[in-house]
């Protein structure tokens, strides 16, 4: 009787393979159900994942104050081309990063000048995680700006007629 229950399949080796799928391959049965039961999830609740934190430096504060020790530029990743302007700082909570200069212009920054650093990376170059924010302490906003002015801490244009 046993053999004729292999032979059809209908034992508790059916159990570990059902079949197969020019799709999907062979599909198991043991990897479906592993959904925990009830009982277990009184016994233990489930783990909350751990978010990660993307802007560690600033400690949990929106921005930090940080001095300028050095002045670099860097090219991006692959399908780009270009030089981006960096910053190294010290923060005020001792850290040492490096923060993207953002804007077409120039910028009036050198060695010892005071910034505000906020979160944010940059895409095309790895690492890079934070923004200096224009138009605060000794770094000056873009002059002829009209579109996304705040961005770029410039002020309002006055026509006089």
């Amino acid at each position: 009787m046993m053999e004729l229950v292999d032979m059809l399949g209908l034992g508790s080796s059916s159990l570990k393979s059902k079949g197969s799928s020019p799709f999907f391959g062979t599909v198991n049965c043991s990897s479906i159900n592993n959904m925990p039961t009830y009982n277990q999830l009184c016994k233990k609740s489930r783990v909350k994942k751990s978010k990660r934190n993307k802007t560690p430096a600033l400690e949990g504060c929106p921005q930090k104050k940080g001095i300028c020790t050095k002045l670099v530029l860097r090219t991006p990743k692959k399908p780009n081309s270009a030089l981006r302007k960096l910053a190294k700082l010290k923060l005020t909570n001792k850290a040492r990063i490096y923060a993207y200069i953002p804007g077409e212009g120039g910028h009036n920054l050198q060695e010892y000048s005071n910034v505000i650093v906020r979160g944010g990376r940059v895409k095309d170059l790895p690492g890079i995680k934070y923004h200096l924010v224009r138009g605060k302490l000794d770094f000056s906003g873009l002059a002829k700006r009209k579109t996304a002015r705040s961005k770029y801490g410039t002020k309002k244009l006055k026509k006089y007629v």
